[in-house]
């Protein structure tokens, strides 16, 4: 609720400055939002990554004031661009956007938490996601804080840039957000029937997801493993009275080689008999390439037989986590983080055949990148999976926010989504969004649910974030035609 005038203090703090002293109020504001939504990294560094407390309060302050920027140039641009009060209603959410869409952009891109997200619950709002994406609803709550800020400037009869809001402007952008707003829901009341009648009509499997509650903390010691593996195995037995189709494990549910360590493979292959269905399990793998070994964070869909249907690479590997940025330039980097991996990416949009039909595998993060899931609805996933471990993140809100951009990718693309995550939270999402079911964090549980499997693409699906496109587009022409406008017309000196 509080996101729809959560923007408002900012603009009115914005008011009447220049862009340089908006750029700097713009960070300040994004640097105390980002301290307190990513607060979470100090725990994760300091229990697992064993980093001394003020390093983990350094790299907090450090990737906050990076993601500052982003509002920061925000506020800038807006007082750069927007010179009058009328052209702020669309104005604030079309730069909004534009910059939470740079936010996906380039190699360190993390679009963690978007305004958007925050109505992840509110199905009739979230529909138009397989239009415009989660930007799409960004922009509406966008739009949101700027009619309130114009009427609130209206009735205190203060003025933007020193210009007063007119009863027309005012007027103006409650209209506008009325309209849109009215249209938003109707569309979304159509789109949850029309795609209710979809899945009624599609065929349907049963998944059950398997959460282990594995302690991170000693999950990869070599005495733990076998009993890591007999835990899964035991759990995933419990759903055959179910007799699921697929039974999915979390990330690296197998805390070795599979198919390399033969003790422990054939464990997990006798497991899978005796379940007698498919599995889906995440595991670290590695290939010989060019005279050195490459390492991946795989997951592998295997038969009750024990034959490997196919498997996925994650694609979007963590930064500092999983591969080191600019190793060859930073070497030191690499000794101040204990157990860094040294990862390579896979293929994006690579799906795996399963019978008729087949699989799109997100690995833990990659589930917050709209494109990785629509490259992979678009190449005829019928079913999107996502497979995490969230123990990382302890008992902090960083589950339920990791949670919440999970429930996006099946709208979008309109297909369900099943979770599993070592420590939760694991679910089922359809492709309206509804979470269907979703387990406690840190308990031993598996869940069974039917999940329709669906073929049909959506309009993003095809075409993706052309609307977040548009808005970068729009104020990159609009920055272009004021630089050319201040270069053609000279500037009245005259007293």
């Amino acid at each position: 609720m509080l996101a729809w005038f959560a923007l408002v203090p900012l603009l009115v703090a914005l008011r009447n400055l220049s862009p340089k002293r908006g750029f700097i109020l713009g960070f300040i504001a994004g640097l105390v939002h980002y301290l307190t939504l990513l607060y979470w990294l100090v725990y994760t560094m300091h229990t697992y990554g064993n980093l001394p407390m003020a390093l983990c309060m350094f790299v907090l302050v450090l990737a906050s004031a990076f993601l500052a920027l982003y509002p920061a140039a925000f506020s800038a641009t807006l007082l750069n661009l927007c010179a009058k009060p009328g052209i702020c209603i669309f104005a604030i959410p079309v730069l909004w956007v534009a910059f939470e869409y740079m936010r996906s952009l380039f190699f360190l891109a993390f679009p963690w938490e978007l305004i958007g997200y925050s109505q992840y619950n509110n199905l009739l709002l979230i529909q138009i996601s397989d239009m415009f994406g989660v930007y799409g609803v960004s922009f509406l709550i966008a739009l949101s804080n700027t009619t309130i800020y114009l009427t609130l400037l209206y009735l205190t009869k203060k003025d933007w840039k020193r210009e007063s809001v007119t009863k027309k402007a005012a007027l103006g952008s409650i209209f506008v957000f009325a309209l849109i707003f009215v249209l938003v829901l109707s569309y979304g009341k159509w789109r949850i029937d029309s795609i209710d009648r979809l899945v009624c009509s599609s065929p349907s499997i049963k998944a059950a997801i398997v959460q282990g509650n594995i302690d991170q903390a000693v999950k990869w010691n070599p005495e733990i493993q076998r009993l890591t593996v007999k835990k899964y195995i035991e759990l995933s037995f419990l759903s055959k009275a179910d007799n699921p189709d697929i039974v999915v494990w979390p990330e690296t549910a197998t805390p070795f080689y599979f198919l390399y360590n033969i003790e422990l493979s054939n464990m997990v292959k006798k497991g899978i008999n005796d379940t007698g269905t498919t599995f889906l399990f995440g595991s670290p793998s590695f290939i010989f390439g060019k005279g050195v070994v490459e390492y991946y964070n795989t997951a592998y869909l295997v038969s009750r037989d024990g034959k490997v249907y196919g498997k996925y690479d994650k694609v979007r590997l963590v930064p500092f986590g999983e591969y080191i940025p600019f190793n060859k330039w930073l070497p030191f980097v690499g000794k101040m983080v204990e157990g860094v991996g040294d990862f390579k990416p896979g293929i994006k949009g690579k799906t795996i055949k399963w019978g008729d039909y087949s699989l799109g595998v997100q690995i833990c993060y990659e589930v917050i990148f709209p494109d990785l899931s629509r490259s992979m609805a678009k190449n005829k996933a019928a079913l999107l999976v996502n497979i995490t471990n969230d123990a990382w993140f302890g008992t902090t809100s960083a589950p339920y926010q990791h949670f919440s951009m999970a429930i996006f990718r099946a709208v979008e693309n309109r297909r369900a989504l099943v979770r599993s995550a070592n420590t939760g939270i694991s679910g089922f999402i359809d492709p309206v969004g509804r979470i269907i079911e979703k387990t406690d964090l840190f308990k031993e549980t598996v869940v069974t649910r039917s999940v329709p499997l669906i073929q049909k693409t959506s309009f993003y699906t095809r075409f993706g974030d052309l609307f977040a496109i548009a808005c970068m587009v729009a104020t990159s022409i609009c920055y272009m035609l004021k630089y050319v406008y201040n270069r053609l017309v000279p500037v009245n000196l005259d007293p």
